[in-house]
């Protein structure tokens, strides 16, 4: 016999909404406009979107592709597996389709020391929304 599923939270965790919104406590998240105009002045834009939204809704121009499950890993001075420019000091802006899952990952790159990671509100949408270019 399968007993039934707990329902009641174990004591000290959280829900996702309470997860996503210490996340943006911590981020100074910025909109699509000066997202662009911090890419022009250096800034990297990293695309955490699966690659099936990406080829159904399209794509930034300048976006550094890192899918969400190995960014830790790429952004991480300290790690390994860590692309060639990254630094503490990196203006990293992380955008997902709608910008849920990129205020977590912005959060988690603070937690490894990228204190200048932020992201883009409203994500991919809200981009496109402006009427900023797309591929």
């Amino acid at each position: 016999m399968v007993s039934a599923p707990t329902l009641t939270a174990p004591a000290g965790s959280q829900g996702i909404n309470e997860l996503l919104d210490a996340a943006r406590t911590r981020l100074a998240r910025i909109g699509p406009q000066e997202t662009h105009d911090r890419m022009t002045r250096g800034a990297i834009l990293v695309d955490i979107r699966p690659a099936a939204q990406r080829a159904e809704h399209g794509e930034i121009p300048g976006a550094l592709i890192i899918e969400r499950n190995v960014l830790e890993w790429r952004l991480d001075p300290r790690s390994d597996a860590r692309l060639s420019f990254t630094h503490y000091d990196l203006d990293v802006i992380v955008t997902c389709q709608e910008g849920y899952t990129s205020s977590l990952a912005a959060a988690a790159l603070q937690d490894l020391g990228l204190l200048r990671a932020t992201d883009l509100a409203g994500g991919f949408a809200a981009w496109q929304a402006a009427g900023l270019p797309t591929i």
